[in-house]
């Protein structure tokens, strides 16, 4: 399954697509598995993370700094230009910033780490950004797009996020593995969670794909405005991520895990809140969820894509900067 991982996302986004479309009353019920079906891939994504690793990811101040400077700096910069062309259509608008100012925290980790990215400092780096954009998030929107709708933003969807994506199965990975070098029981649960990853991430591209499809299709006339902006974002984002970390001088697995986290967006923890918005702003969600199918597509073309693109340690390899140790599944199909 691994080394057909590729071909098996892709049946997967097919599969979700024709779920959703022809069975309209199954989007409820998917769009409820997401949240499970996702905590469990990042569960079984943080049992192949060392945890010594991540606390020497902590560590990592330049790494750290660089995917802050990326993705609060550089993309609001990127996010704004491309929100000038729907500036006219409030709905729009607002939908686009709104995912596109919110840097992923959750599978970017495991699209990292399948093209061998460094996942462990990526997870480090998580509560960091997910604190960063949660601060920032109203001031961008006040300047892009006014104060009135700011007074709608509700927290409470970043924090469930952090703790239900992030922090639980974090802690759930920590005892497995505590467990695994004490018991059989403990080591056949790793083997197991192992084994599942590939299913697992073409469950949540089918319950993602498969539940917002339907809702999409309905309003696509009005969201084929968006979908390009969304393409060259995934585009553009490459070179600039690359850019940002060569300046930083980082390593193989800390450039490619700079590229995913500047071109992967939040959208997952985002549609909660942009579910609460006012009714004239209704279009918000679909235009979130759009992003998310462009994205999914462009992640998986990122796992073949990124390693070709960085092929070998930058001239700086030999700062201590490093790319940490890598999960033992991931980066077998793109990583090669």
């Amino acid at each position: 399954m691994e080394r057909r991982q590729i071909g098996l996302y892709l049946l997967a986004i097919a599969g979700g697509a024709l779920l959703g479309w022809s069975l309209p009353a199954a989007a409820g019920p998917l769009e409820q598995a997401i949240t499970p079906v996702l905590g469990l891939l990042l569960f079984a994504t943080f049992l192949g993370i060392p945890f010594s690793a991540i606390g020497q990811a902590v560590r990592d101040v330049r790494f750290l700094a660089t995917v802050v400077i990326l993705n609060f700096v550089i993309v609001p910069v990127v996010a704004f230009g491309l929100s000038r062309f729907v500036a006219d259509d409030q709905a729009l608008l607002v939908g686009v910033l709104l995912v596109l100012l919110t840097p992923c925290i959750d599978y970017v980790i495991v699209f990292a780490g399948l093209a061998g990215g460094s996942s462990e400092r990526l997870l480090a780096a998580a509560p960091l950004l997910m604190l960063t954009q949660m601060v920032l998030l109203p001031i961008y929107l006040v300047l892009f797009v006014g104060p009135g709708l700011v007074s709608a933003i509700d927290p409470e969807p970043f924090l469930e996020g952090l703790i239900v994506l992030i922090v639980i199965p974090l802690a759930l990975a920590a005892l497995i593995q505590w467990w695994s070098r004490r018991a059989a029981t403990g080591q056949l649960v790793m083997t197991v969670m192992q084994a599942m990853m590939v299913p697992l991430m073409m469950a949540t591209l089918a319950v993602v794909i498969g539940s917002q499809i339907h809702g999409v299709g309905r309003e696509i006339t009005r969201l084929l405005s968006v979908i390009p902006l969304y393409a060259v974002f995934l585009v553009v984002m490459v070179p600039l991520g690359m850019a940002t970390a060569r300046a930083a001088q980082l390593g193989l697995g800390s450039t490619r895990a700079v590229v995913f986290s500047g071109a992967t967006r939040n959208s997952l923890v985002v549609l909660p809140l942009a579910l609460s918005l006012p009714d004239a702003l209704a279009l918000v969600p679909l235009v979130v969820v759009t992003q998310t199918l462009v994205e999914l597509l462009g992640m998986v073309a990122y796992v073949k894509i990124i390693p070709r693109l960085v092929p070998s340690e930058p001239r700086s390899a030999s700062s201590p900067h490093r790319p940490g140790p890598h999960p033992r599944r991931c980066g077998s199909a793109g990583g090669r």
